[in-house]
């Protein structure tokens, strides 16, 4: 029987850690600490509010650096927003209200019209859409029936040919029941789910389907999540799965007024234990069955007993400040993250985009630190609106790009297509989606990470659990907690 009276640590802030402590009042737990080493909760969910001047008038508005929409499938998030009261907007956006239109944008700085069949229309364009539509419906199938299981929060047994795990699917979408949705556990045994241990493009090839990816790499690679030749097929199904990916096609997304960290900031408020900003864990030893936790806070270091701890800040960190076992440090040795670098700026007079912009011929390793996307929020502000704009620094076989030639090389790609910054607001290279490469994920790496879990009383959250969204990352806490606490 669950012990409610148990003294817990909480490593992390941010919507993996605030999500524990919420799931952990849900069961009865009451006695549990939240340590933040920011000034802020929310981690990468980070929505600075800035003063624009629009017709002579000057407001303050929320801009994203992280975090941008959800969908209907963001179901623990929807937890999240009932717990804090605080709730999206959309997908039927009202004027003043952030919104997703979009566009795609070729690198001379014409509109790309590819999936408009009557915009310069051709036989061949027609041709390659109806293609396109044939290989949807088709991935579609294959996902119901040969990879029956791919749609749950995580990688539980994903290697071995099994699954288990919360469904993340909606009943009446996409083949899903009110058995196998949302928030029921699935389970069962599909060998042909060791598939989804192949890189995205080798999985597609495999299944004739190599036109979905026209549709799937705009909300993942430009989203700071990799290439597709690189990134086990799992981490891509299961952030976007079909239910996902045609919410996103067909724009019926979510955004949050004052932006994504306000769903944690109002859930911090929430809690019976607000996290404890600015306090760095320093020193984590865990001897006799305890776990003793070092902070730092304004200089000053305290260390405080508790019976069990959950790590939800990066695993490949942990070794640095903990007492990590061989075992500890020899797997998360193996995560490895995106380099992913970010911009709020404003724009010459009058050249601002006035529309969110994809730049699809520049999410290939081939053009490794140029900018993908541009982000414009605020469609009232037209000419006016400042824009986040995003680029990957890194990737697996290729040298890093370094983080000043990105900023540079991306000033130059907004000029060219009709954009020319005139200051920065904000810049950041962030430490982002944190994953393990396809051959470990192939032997096993999140069995034995599972293996792990409660070791030395320690439970291990976060992105790396299922995938680096916020969606993902709260239904990991969800499951960690529903199943250990």
């Amino acid at each position: 029987m669950a012990d409610t009276n148990a003294k817990i640590c909480i490593i992390g802030g941010g919507p993996a850690g605030l999500s524990c402590a919420m799931y952990l009042e849900k069961k009865g737990y009451t006695d549990y600490t939240i340590y933040e080493k920011l000034n802020k909760v929310g981690g990468k969910c980070w929505s600075p509010k800035i003063k624009v001047n629009h017709n002579g008038v000057e407001e303050e508005r929320s801009f994203e650096t992280g975090a941008i929409m959800g969908a209907i499938t963001y179901h623990a998030v929807s937890e999240m927003e009932e717990f804090g009261g605080y709730y999206h907007k959309g997908p039927d956006f009202k004027p003043g209200e952030p919104n997703m239109r979009r566009e795609f944008r070729n690198l001379d700085g014409t509109v790309s019209h590819w999936n408009e069949p009557k915009v310069n229309f051709s036989f061949g364009k027609l041709f390659g859409l109806l293609k396109l539509k044939k290989q949807m419906k088709k991935l579609n199938e294959l996902m119901q029936t040969k990879y029956v299981g791919y749609d749950c929060y995580g990688h539980i047994g994903v290697a071995k040919g099994e699954y288990y795990g919360i469904s993340k699917g909606v009943d009446g979408h996409c083949g899903a029941t009110a058995e196998n949705s949302f928030p029921n556990y699935i389970e069962g045994k599909n060998p042909n789910l060791k598939d989804l241990a192949l890189p995205f493009s080798e999985f597609c090839k495999l299944n004739g389907v190599e036109e979905v990816q026209r549709i799937w790499i705009a909300p993942f690679t430009s989203f700071g999540y990799g290439f597709f030749d690189e990134i086990p097929t799992a981490l891509v199904m299961k952030y976007l799965d079909v239910t996902t990916a045609l919410e996103f096609v067909n724009m019926q997304l979510w955004t949050w007024q004052d932006g994504t960290q306000e769903i944690y900031e109002h859930v911090n408020k929430k809690l019976k234990h607000p996290a404890n900003l600015e306090t760095e864990v320093v020193k984590v030893e865990r001897p006799d069955g305890k776990v003793l936790v070092t902070t730092r806070k304004d200089g000053v270091e305290t260390t405080e007993t508790f019976d069990k701890l959950i790590v939800t800040t990066p695993l490949d960190y942990f070794k640095d400040y903990a007492d990590a076992s061989e075992e500890e440090k020899n797997l998360f040795s193996k995560i490895i993250h995106e380099r992913y670098i970010d911009y709020i700026a404003t724009f010459e007079p009058g050249k601002s985009p006035n529309i969110s912009g994809y730049m699809v011929d520049n999410m290939v390793p081939e053009r490794l630190g140029h900018a993908m996307v541009y982000y414009n929020r605020w469609q009232h502000l037209d000419r006016d609106c400042p824009a986040t704009v995003y680029a990957l620094a890194n990737h697996t076989g290729s040298p890093d790009v370094d983080y000043d030639t990105v900023m540079k090389t991306m000033d130059e790609d907004m000029k060219k297509v009709g954009f020319p910054i005139k200051d920065k607001l904000y810049a950041q290279e962030v430490y982002y989606c944190p994953h393990v490469s396809c051959e470990d994920y192939a032997d096993g790496w999140y069995d034995k990470l599972e293996a792990l879990q409660g070791q030395n009383n320690t439970y291990y959250a976060g992105e790396i659990i299922s995938f680096g969204d916020m969606e993902d990352t709260c239904a990991a806490s969800k499951d960690i907690i529903g199943r250990f606490f």
